[in-house]
């Protein structure tokens, strides 16, 4: 019996250090998963998916529509050359677009880490701002702003393309319907020139008919138009990540406050009234009520 009871203590210590160390892991989880800034994270996440979708689509569907360009509708290249060079600086653009929204999104969640308030209280002692805090929240909240307006920008100009692919799409879609009626379907054309895409030199500059149903068949047709479309919901993707990035910058920003208790002087507070409180007076005089007095008597 007696050599059963340190057994049976050493059991019950190994059990309650092996509880103690479940609960250190636990309550660790726990506090490590109070400091993520979950709103800068799914805005990192939209931005990152905004940005990869209208990057990726937006490069193929601008090869694309060169490609068909050169085969259908401008087949001397000096007519398409300005064109060409433009939509090259397009796929640089979009290059840079991705790299640095890329470091951009990642500077930004870091910085949700950091100002997070469970960590800002593990870090200091007391939640304090600095001038030098500020100005980094300042200057981030005037360079999401700038951003927002630039790709609110680049949004409505990948509405162009996605309307010009589907007035081309609605025309053939009209010349295959059986409800129709078309006498002359070489009458129906599609005029690129008058877009401005192609000088009005290019030849053969439109399609009609036969053709324009050819070319709606072909794969270039095909995927940048549906291309073009996914790069659209891209941009509007990052224009709302971009939005929800400048409202946690917002929320964030702490208000101006006074300097800490501690450090200001002791003032001594003086009462309103350092005399006593002034006495009733009456109206008249002693001598004069006295009198009144003795001539009543």
């Amino acid at each position: 019996m007696d050599g059963t009871k340190p057994a049976m203590e050493s059991n019950a210590e190994e059990t309650q250090e092996e509880g103690q160390e479940s609960k250190g892991c636990f309550e660790c989880c726990i506090k490590c998963l109070g400091g993520v800034p979950y709103a800068s994270l799914v805005a990192t996440i939209l931005c990152f998916s905004g940005v990869a979708l209208f990057c990726g689509c937006g490069h193929v569907a601008l090869t694309g529509t060169l490609t068909m360009l050169e085969n259908h509708f401008s087949r001397v290249t000096t007519d398409h050359a300005t064109l060409a060079m433009v939509i090259q600086i397009f796929q640089y653009i979009i290059y840079g677009i991705a790299s640095f929204f890329f470091v951009y999104a990642i500077i930004l969640l870091a910085e949700g880490f950091y100002t997070t308030s469970a960590i800002k209280k593990e870090l200091q002692s007391d939640f304090k701002t600095t001038v030098c805090g500020r100005c980094i929240t300042a200057f981030f909240m005037f360079l999401t702003y700038i951003l927002f307006l630039a790709f609110l920008a680049i949004f409505g100009f990948t509405a162009i393309p996605v309307f010009l692919f589907f007035n081309m799409w609605t025309t053939c879609a009209a010349m295959r319907s059986p409800d129709a009626n078309i006498t002359s379907p070489d009458s129906i054309c599609v005029d690129v020139r008058q877009y401005g895409i192609i000088p009005w030199n290019a030849t053969p500059g439109k399609a009609c008919g036969a053709t324009l149903g050819e070319i709606c068949d072909t794969s270039e047709f095909y995927l940048s138009y549906h291309l073009y479309i996914v790069a659209l919901a891209g941009a509007g993707a990052t224009v709302i990540a971009l939005i929800h990035y400048l409202m946690i910058l917002a929320a964030r920003t702490p208000p101006p406050t006074h300097k800490d208790k501690r450090s200001c002087p002791a003032t001594t507070h003086l009462p309103l009234h350092t005399s006593a409180p002034p006495t009733l007076q009456h109206p008249f005089p002693p001598s004069v009520k006295n009198k009144n007095h003795l001539g009543h008597v």
